[in-house]
This record gives C-alpha cells, sequence and structure tokens, in this order.
C-alpha cells in the first residue's frame, strides 16, 4: 500500500545540486517542498541520491571550499542544509506523474502525493564507451568532465576519446594543464565544426588518432596508465602511454518521465521558455543538466536550482 502524503505546494525531482538548491530555496520560502531523491536504479547504476556529483571525487571549482571537497561530502551538506530549513527527503525515484489533472500526482515507490508545481532536476547522465577497463579506473584517471578533472592531470599526457565539438574544446582546455593531449576518433574524420577543427589541429599540444576504437584502458589497478587503440579495418593493435582518459562522446538527459508532455529540444534537453525555467507547462519548472547541454556543472546547475524556486513561488503565489 501506498505511503498517501496530503497536497505539497512543491514536489522537487531529482537531488543533485539543482534540485537541493531548489529546496533550499523553496524551503526557506516556507514551501515545504517534498523531495524525490532518487535511489538504486537497475536502469542506470549512475541515478543515484545526489546526481553525478556522489560518483566524483574532489572537487575544487566549487566557490566556498578553499581546500576542496569531496563529491559526496557537498551534496550531503546540500542535503542537510535543505532538511534544516524544512524539505523533506525522499530515497525513492518517482515511477509516473500525472500531468492530466491540477493537482498533479506523483507516484514513487512506495509513495503517492499531489503537487501544486514541479520542478524537474533529473539531470543527465555522461555516455560510456563500455571498454574494458573502464568502470575499473573511473575516478582513478577516467573523467567524463575534462572542466572538474583536468587541473588533476597538471604536467601530465592524456586522451580524450570523441570527435564532435565537444570533445575538440575538452582537448583544447586540458593543453592548459596537460603537455600533450591525443585527441582519438573512431572514424577518419572530425564531425566537429571546421573552425574548431581548425583550432584543434594548429595546436602543438594536440596529437590526433583517428580511425581507432579504445579496446581496453589499462592500469595498475589504482591508476590508469595506457589505452589499447585497435583500427577496425586492419586490426592492428597500439598501445597509447596515457596518465587519464577523457570520455566526450555526448549525455543523455534524464527525461524518460516527462516523455511526450514537455517540450524537447533538438538535441534532447527539456526547452525552457528564454529567461526563466518554464516549461511548455505551466506549474512545471525544470533545471540542472536536464534542461542544459551546454555548461553542465555545479555550480550553474545550483543557479537554475534558485531560479526553478523562485519561478515556482511566484506561480504559486499568483495562482493563489
Amino acid at each position: 500500500m501506498s505511503n498517501e502524503i496530503p497536497l505539497r505546494k512543491l514536489v522537487i525531482i531529482g537531488s543533485g545540486p539543482a534540485g537541493c538548491t531548489a529546496a533550499i530555496y523553496a524551503a526557506r520560502a516556507a514551501m515545504q517542498p517534498l523531495v524525490f531523491a532518487g535511489g538504486p536504479s537497475e536502469l542506470d547504476a549512475q541515478r543515484v541520491p545526489g546526481g553525478q556529483l556522489t560518483t566524483t571525487t574532489e572537487v575544487e571549482n566549487f566557490p566556498g571550499f578553499p581546500e576542496g571537497i569531496q563529491g559526496p561530502e557537498l551534496m550531503q551538506r546540500m542535503q542537510q542544509q535543505a532538511e534544516r530549513l524544512g524539505a523533506q527527503w525522499l530515497l525513492e525515484n518517482v515511477q509516473r506523474i500525472d500531468f492530466s489533472k491540477r493537482p498533479f500526482l506523483v507516484e514513487g515507490e512506495n509513495t503517492r502525493v499531489l503537487a501544486k508545481s514541479l520542478i524537474v532536476a533529473t539531470g543527465a547522465t555522461a555516455k560510456w564507451l563500455g571498454a574494458k577497463g573502464e568502470d575499473t579506473y573511473k575516478n582513478k584517471g577516467v573523467s567524463a568532465c575534462a572542466t572538474c578533472d583536468g587541473f588533476f592531470f597538471k604536467g601530465k599526457e592524456v586522451a580524450v576519446v570523441g570527435g564532435g565539438d565537444t570533445a575538440m574544446e575538452e582537448a583544447a582546455f586540458l593543453t592548459n594543464f596537460c603537455t600533450l593531449v591525443t585527441l582519438v576518433h573512431r572514424r577518419e574524420e572530425f564531425r566537429a565544426s571546421k573552425a574548431m577543427q581548425q583550432r584543434i589541429r594548429k595546436n602543438p599540444k594536440i596529437k590526433l588518432a583517428l580511425g581507432v576504437v579504445v579496446e581496453e584502458i589499462l592500469g595498475d589497478g589504482k591508476e590508469v596508465k595506457g589505452l589499447l587503440l585497435k583500427n577496425p579495418k586492419t586490426g592492428e593493435k597500439t598501445t597509447l602511454p596515457v596518465s587519464g582518459v577523457f570520455m566526450a562522446i555526448g549525455h543523455t538527459p534524464v527525461t524518460e518521465l516527462v516523455e511526450g508532455v514537455l517540450e524537447k529540444q533538438e538535441n534532447g534537453y527539456l526547452k525552457l521558455k528564454p529567461g526563466s525555467t518554464h516549461t511548455n507547462l505551466e506549474g512545471v519548472f525544470a533545471c540542472g543538466d536536464v534542461a542544459d547541454a551546454r555548461y553542465r556543472q555545479a555550480i550553474t546547475a545550483a543557479a537554475t536550482g534558485c531560479m526553478a524556486a523562485l519561478d515556482a513561488e511566484r506561480y504559486l503565489m499568483e495562482l493563489d
């Protein structure tokens, strides 16, 4: 039997930096937000309470922590702050949302609640290669965010896997720290814009490895030592010595719950009204990586979480 919770002004789905910040602002506005924080998921191991930062080790670029802070600890502090102010946490995944009625019906694994407004902060998950050794060395030299982790590879040689603009932006960024960046792409030509390709080819600290795939990520059990590359056409295998590997093959926004209801951009991320966090459905707001294909940083997610809470507050004031 599901646990029935009385009508809430606001329900927040997701507990990463965006969802937590939305909860903090909403709680301070006496909105008594209920947060579906998520839980273990068979669909995606990355979907855990606290979002992607819980799978990150040291975070050095979040303001207010001059010595850095561990990702899980940062998210725990955000949750504690929101709960102290009056937000309620549920360690459940949302199974279904009935958008056809007002208030909205949100059904979790064990809980049902009616909500006057919703904030969708379900985030995005990085795409991974599925290569041998990838899971072993995640956060031990394998990363999906050069902006987050590039600094840790200062003075070292690394590889970036991908062929689009994002991969090239990551490679260019890493040259600020690394002695050499090898851009690995399975095709002979890049998908990136011509201007970006020219910029990359002129950079003396970037080397290209085209027409090869990553067969295995090599290491000593503690950290990455190299890549085993294979040419699919010839079968030839080569070893590329690197200390880090950055996956830049894209992210997937988590939008299954709102499929067919909320409008999306061409890239699959939720579409918002310009200058706001309003979706196409009145009373439903979105923030964080589920609507941000460009920045995907903890601090920008937190900023949009603040915006979503303020937008929801104004909506509820007008509604009442």
